[in-house]
C-alpha cells in the first residue's frame, strides 16, 4: 500500500472531501434543471413577497461574501411600500436570485460591491437586478452564458467552485415565470444580471397607513439588511 505521512493523509482525504462536496452540488443542479422542464408553469395566483425573496438570500450572501464586500440588497417600487409582489413559485424564484447573488460574491474580488434591487416599470414589468463591480465578462462569451457547462475560464470557475449550471437554472426559472434575463458586462467593469417580470406576474403594493410597515420609500434604495 501508498505510505503517507500523517500531514499528506490530511491533505488525500481533504482533497476527497473537495470533489465529493462538488459532485454533490453538481447532481442538486442536474436534478433541478431536470425538474424545471417536466414541471407545470409556475402558478399565476400564488403571489410571492419581493421583500420576502430579498432577505432570504441575505444569511447566504453574508456568509459567502465573509466581510469581504460591500453587500446592498433593496427595494426600489413605484410605490409606497418595498411589499410588492411576483405571481410563481417562491423556491424556483428564490434559486433564481440565489444564484445571481453567489456568483457575483464569487466574481467580484475583496473590497468591491454586490447590489441587488426590484424596481416595477411604468408598464408594470417587475424588474430584479443583481449588478456587481467584479471582473466582468468578454462581450463574446455574453451570448453563451446561459448553456448549460459553458465556462468562461475553467480554472476559474474550478476555483470558484461553480458547476456551470447556474445562468441555465436562472434562465430556465424566469422563462417559466413568462419573463426574460437580461445580461450586461465590461471585462473588468463589473456585470448586471437582470430578472424581467411581465406586468401579468407583478403586483405593486397598496399604501401602507402605519409608517412603520413601509420598506422602501419611492426613489430610495431600502435595505433589508443585506448591507455590510
Amino acid at each position: 500500500s501508498l505510505q503517507l505521512t500523517e500531514v499528506e493523509r490530511r491533505r488525500v482525504i481533504e482533497l476527497m472531501a473537495q470533489q465529493a462536496q462538488r459532485m454533490q452540488v453538481l447532481v442538486g443542479d442536474l436534478l433541478t434543471l431536470a425538474q424545471l422542464e417536466g414541471s407545470p408553469r409556475p402558478p399565476a395566483d400564488r403571489w410571492v413577497p419581493v421583500h420576502q425573496l430579498l432577505t432570504q438570500v441575505r444569511a447566504a450572501a453574508e456568509a459567502l461574501s465573509a466581510g469581504r464586500h460591500t453587500l446592498v440588497c433593496g427595494s426600489i417600487t413605484n410605490s409606497d411600500s418595498g411589499a410588492d409582489l411576483i405571481a410563481g413559485a417562491e423556491q424556483e424564484l428564490h434559486s433564481a436570485i440565489a444564484n445571481l447573488v453567489n456568483n457575483a460574491i464569487r466574481y467580484t474580488p475583496t473590497g468591491g460591491e454586490v447590489h441587488v434591487s426590484w424596481v416595477v416599470r411604468a408598464d408594470g414589468v417587475g424588474e430584479l437586478e443583481v449588478r456587481d463591480t467584479g471582473i466582468g465578462i468578454e462581450k463574446e462569451h455574453l451570448p453563451r452564458l446561459t448553456e448549460r457547462f459553458y465556462r468562461v475560464d475553467g480554472s476559474r470557475s474550478r476555483d470558484t467552485g461553480g458547476t456551470g449550471l447556474g445562468l441555465s437554472i436562472v434562465k430556465h426559472v424566469v422563462q417559466r415565470h413568462g419573463g426574460e434575463l437580461e445580461i450586461r458586462s465590461e471585462l473588468g467593469k463589473g456585470s448586471s444580471f437582470k430578472l424581467v417580470f411581465p406586468a401579468a406576474r407583478v403586483r405593486v403594493a397598496s399604501v401602507v397607513s402605519e409608517p412603520d410597515a413601509s420598506v422602501g420609500q419611492p426613489g430610495t434604495e431600502a435595505a433589508v439588511g443585506l448591507v455590510g
